[in-house]
């Protein structure tokens, strides 16, 4: 008996904490398409100094904790266009990131940008499905996958850059991005498999729409981090709808899945925590998204790191943009929300240079300065529009942008048959490339009186209800912003992910110097009068 007790003994005490070691449990804290939004934002939630506290609190509390990217470090504000990627090195490196892919906007500034931000991070980057060409050095720095060595436990990582990089952004002829996203991966879990590793994550920069469409598909794959669409996952700050945190499925294996995604411009840290099995299967999940809150007090080492390189941004923002105006460049909201404003038509008419489409939109809301006469600064734009909003393009029909106009004019409020300018709604539409009139004495929804559009022959003629139309818009309005659901809902081969609308404002207007634009009669209120501003 004695022996036998002896044997169930050293059972409980050597067999079964090992087959305890065999469930593993970890907490991926992830980001994407932070955009250079090092600092708060308008609502002084965000920023690098708060992710920073949040990311060290987690860590503090012990566990098996990795912080990952899935891309878009690149491009937004004045700390990209100064630092070209240097800033990200330093801030990253600070943060401690143990892995990112790529995403399309990495590649803005060419490869030797490029090179000399991954050269310099302290964690791998990987993307399976780039081929690098002759970019030998970029071959061997961006890797398929890695192996992260957690606490003893092999995790593999892979990425995946979207395959439309070479019309959103300017990298390389000769690199190649495969759009075989789905073969990619599991050429990649392969040997991940094959090497034992059976916990993976995969970093996606591809947009929501197509991970969904894949996701089933990516036998092996435990978790996907996903980015490109700056997509909000949470349970917190969704009130409904598949966009809860995670979101979970099956593999055709029958194997568990799991996705998420922070959002974008560094306003939330996405908190996943998993539970593996014995055969490294998800077992169970937790977590959300966490806002990085006002409330919550910066790091300091982080927060001197920003105002170190802030400081120069102050002096970027006075520099001349190349441009002068002759006229004072109206963008009052007294004015742009109610009425054609210079600064709606120069916005719009930058929009269809920078994209071709054949006519633009963008909400007057929007616009939240003037620009005086004479020289422009950079400053000077940013203050016009500091939202970082990017250039959106899809198709709509004729009968979808006239809807989308009703929306645009459903806030205007007449008082004794003025329009009031006070109080209005910021979705009032500056347009290009068309011209409407409206009647706002008429039931909202039904105020439009005409449209026309433009012809490449310069003649106005009305528009076809089923004619389907090439439109510039901004990412905010294209996503439903502003009540303009018919941009989220019935827009075809949509593209959200163009250039920040302020450096396509400015580059136009350095193209077009010295900038003198008029009223021209886009827009005409009928059976209405305006008051003076």
């Amino acid at each position: 008996m004695r022996k036998l007790i002896l044997l169930v003994s050293l059972f409980l005490l050597v067999v079964v904490p090992a087959l305890a070691q065999d469930t593993f449990a970890l907490t991926i804290l992830h980001t994407n398409d932070t955009h250079s939004w090092h600092e708060p934002n308008a609502n002084g939630d965000g920023g690098v100094a708060r992710q920073a506290t949040v990311v060290n609190q987690i860590r503090a509390e012990g566990g098996n904790v990795i912080l990952l990217d899935a891309g878009d470090r690149f491009t937004g504000t004045l700390f990209h266009q100064q630092y070209r990627g240097q800033d990200q090195v330093e801030i990253m490196n600070a943060l401690g990131y143990d892995a990112m892919t790529l995403g399309n906007h990495e590649f803005d500034d060419g490869e030797e940008v490029l090179y000399n931000f991954v050269s310099q991070l302290d964690f791998p980057v990987v993307s399976t499905n780039i081929d690098w060409g002759s970019f030998a050095e970029l071959d061997e720095l961006v890797q398929p996958y890695v192996t992260l060595d957690v606490a003893g436990v092999q995790i593999g990582v892979i990425g995946l850059t979207t395959s439309d990089t070479p019309t959103s952004s300017s990298p390389a002829d000769e690199i190649v991005f495969s759009d075989d996203l789905v073969g990619s991966v599991e050429s990649a879990v392969g040997e991940l498999t094959a090497a034992g590793v059976n916990k993976i994550i995969l970093l996606t920069h591809v947009g929501v729409e197509v991970d969904m469409a894949i996701l089933t598909e990516l036998v092996g794959v435990d978790v996907v981090i996903g980015g490109h669409s700056h997509t909000l996952f949470s349970t917190a700050y969704r009130a409904s709808g598949d966009n809860t945190y995670p979101y979970a499925t099956e593999t055709s294996a029958g194997e568990r899945i799991v996705y998420v995604s922070a959002g974008s411009n560094n306003t939330y840290l996405g908190r996943l925590n998993v539970q593996f099995d014995e055969n490294g299967v998800v077992s169970g999940t937790s977590g959300d998204t966490i806002l990085l809150s006002r409330y919550i007090a910066p790091d300091p080492a982080m927060d001197e790191i920003v105002t170190r390189l802030g400081g120069t941004i102050e002096e970027l923002r006075a520099t001349p943009i190349g441009a002068d105006a002759s006229v004072y460049l109206v963008g009052d909201r007294r004015v742009c929300r109610v009425e054609e404003c210079l600064l709606g038509n120069l916005i719009t008419d930058a929009m269809r240079a920078e994209t071709g489409a054949q006519l633009a939109i963008t909400n007057g809301g929007g616009i939240r300065a003037d620009i005086d006469e004479g020289e422009i600064t950079l400053g000077e734009v940013l203050t016009v529009l500091p939202f970082g909003n990017l250039t959106a393009t899809f198709e709509l029909t004729g009968a979808d942008v006239v809807a989308a106009l009703e929306n645009g004019v459903s806030g205007i409020r007449v008082d004794g048959g003025n329009v009031v300018r006070d109080g209005a709604g910021g979705r009032f539409p500056q347009v290009s490339g068309l011209r409407y009139s409206f009647d706002p004495n008429l039931e909202a929804g039904s105020r439009i009186v005409s449209v026309e559009v433009q012809t490449e022959a310069g003649e106005w003629v009305a528009i076809d209800p089923a004619a389907t139309y090439t439109v510039a818009s901004n990412d905010f309005m294209r996503q439903g912003g502003d009540g303009y659901s018919v941009f989220q809902n019935n827009a075809m081969n949509a593209y959200d992910f163009g250039k920040p609308l302020d450096q396509v404002l400015a580059e136009y207007l350095a193209a077009n110097t010295p900038v003198a634009p008029t009223i021209e009669g886009r827009i005409t209120i009928v059976n209405a009068t305006l008051p003076p501003a």
